[in-house]
């Protein structure tokens, strides 16, 4: 019988949720979507002292922003598997701690930070490898070394120790990647990880496999810099007896700096003046704060979109997917194996694409709203509003911006471009525009086919090309050098204020 998938997205609070996080989480989202699976949110906080308050709750948040939904999880609903916090699972992984001991797979170890220290810098001089394995666990204080009565007597005593999982010295570890094909390791390279510490906290290699097994999860879908411990997790299946049960692992390309020279890090996208977190983040320790996807004015659909091509590819030419069609397309053999460099401006194309995708009512709900709060919300009517949205749509890239593409549709320019008015002023231009202006005020009907035709037959009367006055004429009437359709512009501005704007041109360039 083929088993039911079911993936997890466990990041830990320990921060704001980087960017690359989030494509994790979609990644697995879209797979348990295509195949009718589960997808679960769980949060791994084995390591307390590294807990930022107010992280947890940035993580639920932003998968919800992003509609990223978890079936079960923390934030989001308790199943049969719950609890999703770790440090709430804490009394029942002793007891996989000590199968491992009693079957000779781990063992206790009670050296103090500064032996541990010692041992290292013994290494280092010797140039060796300074990490404690199958050679140097046994120059060190542990069960292996130890007689048996003093460990007893150090466990009742209460010394504080760990667990190490005990690695054979030379053994080829090799596990199939969804992503990467045959990956293989030996433990030679390995050291023997602590698993469990004496305050009864398991550490994260313990504790994501157990998790794992007894929430049934079907593949581990999480990025590369969790490869090298792939090997660890593939041993504790073995020696814990859930080989046969043990979750395909696929591990995904890094996001790369737009150079494509290292990971994608905060301090790239502030150099670079992009986020790479999906919320603002402020930090509770220095009360710094970090930009966000949604603070930045991007739509969820966008960053969805732009996140699901950072490593993956449809294998046809549609760029633009709902989150449905994400998932009917996503399979793991179409992930890359190599980094996916960001670029900003493929986001903000993702973006634009979205916004122009918007309905014009909802473009103009939004431009309303700014009205309301520069005091000019009873001077325009709903369609004006509403028809000003349809024509700067085209124009933006987010939302954000409506103000500063269509001011000067609620406001007559009291400034010009002057590149265009230095290149394009010349000495019978003033003429022009009183000709323009004269035939505009004999129109009966105002729709901007009438306006364009009174300002064809001013330029041919002036025998002026229309091609050489028309930037001009656009920013006699904007102030500005580019925008919507000129002559469609003019109609929503009405006759009166036409006029009006090009009389005030006229008067102020003319002079």
């Amino acid at each position: 019988m083929e088993r039911k998938v079911r993936v997890r997205f466990a990041p830990s609070p320990t921060g704001a949720l980087h960017i690359g996080g989030v494509r994790t989480a979609l990644y697995n989202y879209l797979f348990a979507k295509k195949h009718g699976g589960d997808f679960l949110l769980r949060i791994e906080d084995t390591d307390q002292t590294r807990f930022v308050p107010g992280a947890e709750e940035y993580i639920i948040e932003a998968l919800k922003w992003l509609k990223i939904e978890a079936v079960e999880g923390v934030g989001f609903g308790d199943g049969p598997h719950a609890p999703y916090r770790q440090s709430e699972r804490k009394p029942m992984y002793k007891q996989y701690v000590m199968q491992l001991i009693e079957a000779g797979y781990a063992y206790y170890a009670f050296d103090t930070a500064e032996e541990l220290d010692g041992m290292r810098e013994r290494l280092k001089a010797s140039n060796v490898d300074a990490k404690y394995d199958a050679i140097t666990r046994g120059t060190m204080k542990n069960s292996l070394t130890l007689p048996e009565d003093e460990v007893k007597r150090r466990l009742e005593a209460g010394d504080a120790y760990v667990v190490r999982i005990k690695l054979p010295r030379k053994e080829e570890v090799k596990f199939h990647d969804e992503i990467r094909g045959w990956v293989s390791f030996n433990t030679s390279q390995m050291d023997d990880k602590v698993l469990y510490k004496s305050d009864g906290m398991p550490t994260y290699h313990l504790a994501n496999v157990c998790d794992d097994y007894l929430m049934n999860i079907s593949h581990v879908i999480r990025g590369e810099e969790w490869l090298p411990s792939a090997p660890l997790h593939v041993l504790l299946y073995r020696y814990l007896g859930w080989e046969e049960v043990m979750p395909k692992f696929a591990h995904l390309p890094l996001l790369l700096k737009p150079e494509g020279n290292g990971k994608l890090s905060k301090r790239d996208g502030d150099r670079l003046g992009f986020p790479v977190f999906p919320l603002q983040w402020q930090d509770p320790n220095t009360n710094e704060i970090s930009s966000g996807y949604r603070e930045s004015g991007y739509l969820p659909e966008a960053v969805v979109n732009l996140l699901a091509f950072l490593g993956w590819n449809p294998g046809t030419a549609q760029e633009i997917f709902t989150m449905d069609e994400l998932a009917e397309a996503f399979t793991l053999d179409r992930v890359s194996k190599s980094g996916a460099k960001f670029d900003q401006n493929k986001a903000k194309w993702f973006n634009q694409q979205y916004v122009r995708m918007m309905k014009n009512e909802d473009l103009a709900i939004i431009l309303q709203k700014v009205l309301d709060e520069k005091g000019l919300s009873n001077k325009f009517d709903a369609a004006y509003v509403l028809e000003t949205a349809r024509l700067v749509k085209e124009k933006i890239s987010f939302t954000k911006e409506l103000w500063d593409y269509s001011n000067y549709f609620f406001q007559n320019p009291t400034e010009f471009d002057q590149a265009v008015i230095q290149k394009r002023w010349k000495d019978n231009s003033k003429q022009v525009l009183s000709d323009i202006k004269s035939t505009i005020e004999t129109l009966e009907s105002f729709n901007h086919e009438e306006v364009e035709k009174a300002y064809l037959t001013a330029l041919e009367k002036n025998g002026v090309p229309s091609k050489d006055f028309l930037q001009l004429f656009r920013v006699c009437l904007t102030g500005v050098a580019g925008g919507p359709p000129l002559f469609e512009m003019a109609a929503l501005f009405g006759k009166n204020n036409t006029v009006d704007r090009i009389d005030y041109a006229i008067n102020t360039l003319g002079k």
